[in-house]
């Protein structure tokens, strides 16, 4: 193997960060401030930091005030100032012996520096070269220190302003205080390539080991074998991966015969199996498979790390095809429009790395709610749904206030849209161009949301299925919630297209030949065979006059067909990386069928308990779930969590046979397993804030057992198992008749035991 096709990620590359904030004033008017320590802090661990500020010019005046923010997003905690033995408590004092008042608020400050400590002198001034000295994270009297945050970023800011003159404008200082935030030790090793492609067609393996927190790690040391279980070229036998590497990308690989790629990676010093990549089906076909996060934005906006640094993570640590920047418009300036155009400009490598530019439309629910917009091509006009956030109002004669102009605004670009749900949510009954809007955004690191296309459903529209992360902590493509307000891991969509490039990607975004997922890459295909014909087209006739038809026998995902068939046979394939747990077959809201690979004989002693759901669809739609299960005459044996994704929140078994849980869904779910002695005889008691669940388990049979909790979705599930279900295949082949007087989209939902979800772009068949 040539150097060439492997790439080696270091701890030590940083990107450039842009546009660096400028402060408004001479530093010397406004004083300075000075970290200590400075440097790499691991995440999660303890930190104690000092931060002194000396007073500029200007002095400070009695009632003036010093704030130090920090970003919204950062999952570190509150500061607090009242517990000295709770982490994260901070302390001041001034070099005149006084104590300044402190004031921490979470909502404090202006996005995206929101979280705000207030540092106030009164009963005297400070005059230049005095100074407040503060201790983030003060031990003194027994706190543990200050709480590291769960995620990597290069740049953690102290940012520094001042309100010098007691007015309430506070002005930031020069040279902001700054440490970095590091990976912990590697806690589970990941092996990712794609899903699809043709014989001999290109392809990359990504290997990383991930810390606790979903970082991957700097600190692994070990020489890995590689064992495929077909031969593909230029792939190794052994690497080494030494410490201060965050991934090796092996690429340009290929397979010359049809068949399904596994590999497994094994520490080569002790033969112990670390993970496997795949699978990867090697078919003959007009398609590869090529997965994309196309939503999720950098530090420049609301998230953290830069978007050089959003790029290089999405291609050489989350291992994908394609990506996006989708920063909201209303922070995007036009000198940060034109140089993220540049930067996809510059990473796009067609048949390696798509890179599509765009921005996130990010209007109120109340004119439409949030749109992704995506251009074919550079230099495209930003159409923003506000100036809110911007200083430059030169070209406000450009926005669009409402979803319905900025459609029409859009009307002859070369784009497409998707709707979405994040603090805001996309209405589509108040607006929706299906020309534009080829998909609905159903899960993301928000959430799960249906009901987003589901809604449209009866009023006609035919919209694929896209899932994203969303992702505002530098990770796009594998993007952890951490321990802060997200509830899910960020999803992927798996884009079914001739080629990868962006050509090929508008052409599959345009016939919805596409799937999404919560996060992992499985195999789905979904075919409807017609016993007569189908009349397939290449437009959606309700919105083109020009769509043309063609006859045919076989239909896939995403496609729109009449036929004068009663019924159609659906066929369905799922292949995953781990045990499928079911496959829920859909015409429209309905489910028509559960496929299981197991059947009522082969259950065993294992049991789910899953809570999901939301509140309702806005920004407060988090549902807290707090309680625990009993198991009574029987006794647990092993415990395993599902989508527990913050490790800080209770999920453990208690005397031997009670399971306490307190946990957050926002739309999706989460749960555990649990192996029972013997269930015979046993019952369950869930007890919770949401509601009580009381049942014998000798009267689970093969379907779930269902409490409805009110709110949006909010639901409280038990479900008996196999022991062991070795199922990572699952296929079926189902009649299903047709409703002659509307639309009948098919579609699947793929369910895995590890927790994960896929759902295909809905067939669209009529009468």
């Amino acid at each position: 193997m040539t150097d060439k096709n492997l790439r080696i990620v270091n701890s030590n590359l940083v990107g450039e960060v842009w546009p660096a904030a400028s402060p408004a004033e001479d530093p010397v008017l406004y004083g300075q401030a000075e970290l200590s320590p400075e440097g790499a802090f691991q995440v999660r661990s303890y930190q104690t930091f000092t931060l002194k500020y000396t007073v500029g010019r200007f002095g400070l005046d009695d009632n003036g005030s010093i704030r130090v923010v920090f970003r919204f997003f950062g999952d570190w905690g509150g500061l607090q100032v009242d517990n000295p033995v709770s982490p994260n408590f901070v302390t001041a004092v001034t070099s005149l012996g006084t104590k300044p008042s402190l004031k921490f608020e979470k909502m404090g400050g202006s996005r995206p520096w929101m979280k705000a400590l207030t540092v106030g002198i009164s009963g005297g001034y400070l005059s230049e070269g005095d100074t407040i000295t503060i201790t983030f994270g003060d031990t003194s009297e027994g706190s543990p220190g200050f709480k590291m945050q769960t995620f990597v970023e290069s740049g953690f800011e102290f940012k520094v302003l001042v309100d010098a003159c007691a007015v309430l404008h506070w002005v930031p200082i020069c040279d902001q205080p700054a440490i970095s935030i590091v990976p912990g030790v590697p806690v589970t090793w990941k092996a990712i390539i794609s899903t699809l492609r043709r014989p001999d067609e290109m392809f990359q393996l990504g290997i990383k080991a991930e810390d606790d927190w979903g970082n991957p790690s700097n600190l692994v040391d070990t020489r890995l074998r590689l064992e495929p279980n077909i031969m593909v070229k230029n792939l190794p036998e052994t690497v080494t991966f030494s410490k201060g590497q965050k991934s090796l990308v092996f690429e340009k690989l290929a397979v010359s015969d049809e068949g399904e790629l596994r590999i497994k990676i094994f520490d080569a010093r002790n033969d112990d199996l670390l993970c496997e990549a795949g699978p990867l089906i090697i078919s003959n076909g007009s398609y590869g498979g090529y997965w994309a996060d196309l939503h999720g934005q950098s530090g420049e906006s609301i998230g953290i790390t830069n978007a050089r640094e959003y790029f290089d993570f999405a291609r050489d640590l989350a291992f994908l095809d394609a990506i996006s920047h989708q920063a909201n418009d209303f922070q995007v300036n036009n000198a940060f429009w034109k140089y993220l155009n540049e930067l996809t400009a510059s990473y796009n490598n067609e048949g390696r790395f798509v890179t599509v530019p765009g921005y996130e439309w990010s209007g109120n629910t109340s004119v439409g709610g949030d749109r992704n917009i995506y251009f074919r091509e550079e230099g495209r006009q930003i159409r923003r749904s506000s100036h809110a956030l911007l200083t430059d109002q030169s070209d406000i004669n450009t926005d669009v206030n409402d979803a319905r102009e900025l459609f029409a605004a859009l009307k002859d670009e070369d784009c497409f849209a998707y709707a979405h749900v994040g603090g805001r949510y996309a209405d589509i009954k108040y607006a929706h161009d299906p020309k534009i809007e080829t998909a609905m955004e159903i899960h993301s690191a928000w959430g799960t949301f249906e009901w987003l296309l589901t809604d449209g459903f009866p009023l006609g529209h035919r919209s694929g299925v896209v899932c994203n992360s969303d992702g505002h902590k530098g990770r796009p493509g594998a993007s952890y919630p951490g321990a802060s307000m997200f509830g899910a891991y960020g999803g992927l969509t798996c884009f079914y297209a001739e080629e990868l490039s962006r050509d090929g990607l508008f052409d599959c975004i345009k016939k919805r030949h596409h799937f999404g997922t919560t996060g992992n890459r499985l195999y789905l295909t979904v075919n409807a065979h017609f016993e007569g014909h189908g009349n397939l087209f290449d437009l959606d006739p309700n919105a083109y006059e020009e769509a043309q038809s063609t006859e045919v026998k076989l239909a896939m995902m995403g496609d729109i067909v009449q036929t004068e068939d009663k019924s159609v046979k659906l066929k369905v394939l799922a292949k995953s990386p781990t045990p499928i747990e079911r496959i829920e077959i859909r015409n429209g809201v309905d489910v028509i069928e559960t496929v299981r690979g197991y059947t009522k004989e082969e259950m065993g002693d294992r049991y789910r308990v899953i809570w999901s759901g939301a509140e309702y669809r806005g920004r407060g739609r988090n549902t807290n779930w707090v309680g625990q299960a009993i198991f009574k005459n029987t006794k647990i044996e092993r415990l395993e969590k599902i989508n527990a994704w913050n490790h800080e929140k209770l999920l453990e078994a208690k005397n031997g046979n009670c399971v306490q849980f307190d946990a957050i869904t926002t739309g999706n779910f989460g749960g555990f397993d649990v192996w029972l002695s013997n269930s015979s005889g046993a019952e369950i008691s869930i007890e919770s804030n949401q509601g009580e669940l009381n049942l014998k388990l000798d009267d689970l049979g093969v379907d779930d057992v269902v409490l409805d909790c009110g709110g949006l979705e909010r639901k409280l599930k038990v479900v008996r198992l196999p022991d062991n279900n070795p199922h990572r295949e699952l296929s079926r082949e189902i009649e299903i008749n047709l409703n002659a007087s509307k639309d009948n989209p098919l579609w699947v939902c793929v369910t895995t035991e590890d927790g994960f979800q896929a759902w295909s772009s809905p067939i669209f068949i009529y009468k």
